[in-house]
């Protein structure tokens, strides 16, 4: 058997969708039960159902041979594993943030608030722009509202929550999509299983 990683939340339902589209019909059976392992023994695949944040780990150390994973996630842990295909879903942009009209005045390290601080780091590093990282799990649009940062680093989708704060996108740093990786060793041992899976969902990837 094929063990699949699939994130739970808000992105699962377009990854159920995508699989049926594809001809894995079993995957229905994970979306309507509880279960956290389900199998379609027609298909031989097991699917595991995870927080999204865990799927590379999963794929990483083995225990699934391939997931579903955003590419933020990807770039934020750099897990040891292969990007074998965008699948284009939960599409967004990973964004600098700030208040309107904000512009940066360069006598000072930057303070940047972020779920992400490797992005960050990488980012302005590149850029030659000195940062104050300010690590924070939620709520990330309040720090500039309050004072705890200049700028946020976070993923946007439609804006309308930067709105509301009366924020504005100061920067795109790149586009965010789902991603199909695989275990290297997996890949190794199950390459035609795994590469079946890869071009049935590649042929039903939205446009």
């Amino acid at each position: 058997m094929i063990n699949v990683a699939l994130p739970k939340g808000r992105l699962s339902d377009e990854v159920f969708a995508l699989l049926e589209k594809s001809g894995y019909k079993g995957a229905s059976l994970a979306k309507n039960s509880r279960s956290l392992i389900l199998e379609d023994e027609e298909n031989g695949i097991r699917y595991f159902l995870v927080k999204p944040s865990d799927v590379h780990v999963y794929v990483l150390h083995g225990a699934a041979d391939i997931g579903v994973v955003g590419k933020d996630t990807l770039l934020e842990a750099t897990p040891d594993v292969y990007e074998l295909l965008d699948l284009r879903l939960g599409v967004c942009d990973m964004i600098v943030a700030g208040p309107q009209g904000f512009v940066d005045p360069g006598d000072s390290p930057l303070r940047v608030a972020t779920k992400f601080p490797n992005i960050a780091r990488k980012y302005y590093g590149e850029k030659g722009r000195e940062i104050q990282l300010i690590a924070l799990n939620g709520s990330i649009e309040l720090a500039p509202l309050v004072g705890l940062s200049d700028v946020v680093v976070d993923i946007v989708q439609t804006g309308g929550t930067l709105k509301a704060n009366n924020l504005a996108i100061l920067e795109t740093i790149l586009p965010i999509s789902a991603r199909l990786i695989a275990n290297i060793a997996s890949y190794k041992f199950k390459a035609k299983e795994i590469e079946r899976m890869k071009l049935a969902l590649a042929g039903e990837v939205p446009g």
